[in-house]
């Protein structure tokens, strides 16, 4: 679990350049790599099959917000969330890598 000041900030401002989110370097924040790489996922594959994010949360079943702030890096999902989104796109999301890359 990130503790302490690793989670008071989002995993898009430990980026070293949060503009370029998800694609942003994270070296040395491996917690907030996982987190991008979902999120580069996550926005994949809703561009690839034009879902929005109120959509998403529909078939998710995850609020219409976190899903964006999932997708923005704006929060640190919790697994539920996570498990919800991969059910309803019926894709993975979690990394197969701990250090983020990896992907569906």
């Amino acid at each position: 679990m990130v503790e302490g000041r690793g989670r008071s900030r989002s995993p898009r401002e430990l980026a070293d350049d949060p503009e370029n989110w998800p694609h942003a370097d994270l070296s040395g924040h491996p917690a907030a790599a996982v987190v991008q790489a979902i999120a580069a996922t996550l926005q994949a594959v809703m561009a690839e099959r034009g879902l929005s994010f109120r959509r998403l949360a529909e078939v998710s079943g995850v609020n219409r917000q976190t899903v964006n702030d999932v997708a923005v890096g704006r929060c640190w999902p919790d697994v539920a969330a996570i498990a919800q989104l991969e059910a309803g796109l019926a894709v993975r999301l979690w990394p197969a890598s701990p250090t983020g890359s990896g992907g569906s």
